[in-house]
């Protein structure tokens, strides 16, 4: 197995493809599409999306996380976290906003900033 230190290109993208493996941490200021196997910690300025069949064990941190393959570990957002149908997360979720579709397999906490309705115990008179 390969250990690697990586980070993508200065407001760039990069692709982990299908088959590869690292073990390591993973950090960049540019996206990064992960379609193979992470083993280790991912920290990114900018998006991340882990394809259908794609697996991560580890805590992932970036400005937004879409997930369609597998988490194993906790994900932080500044923006937004969408959890896809095919996807399977274990571990905290946090981001400014949350989405999950149905048919999503999630085990863990779910961590987001919001306003209740005033019907709910909200601040009234926005």
């Amino acid at each position: 197995m390969a250990r690697a230190n990586s980070s993508t290109s200065q407001g760039g993208s990069a692709v982990l493809g299908k088959g590869a493996h690292i073990r390591g941490r993973i950090a960049g200021d540019g996206d990064l599409r992960v379609e193979g196997t992470i083993s280790g910690g991912v920290s990114l300025k900018g998006d991340l999306v882990v394809s259908d069949g794609a697996e991560i064990v580890a805590d992932v941190e970036a400005r937004s996380v879409t997930v369609e393959g597998s988490i194993e570990g906790d994900i932080s957002a500044t923006s937004s976290v969408a959890i896809g149908a095919s996807a399977r997360v274990s571990g905290a979720i946090r981001g400014a906003s949350i989405s999950i579709e149905e048919g999503a397999s999630v085990s863990g906490r779910i961590e987001a900033d919001f306003e209740l309705p005033p019907e709910l115990g909200g601040k009234s008179g926005r």
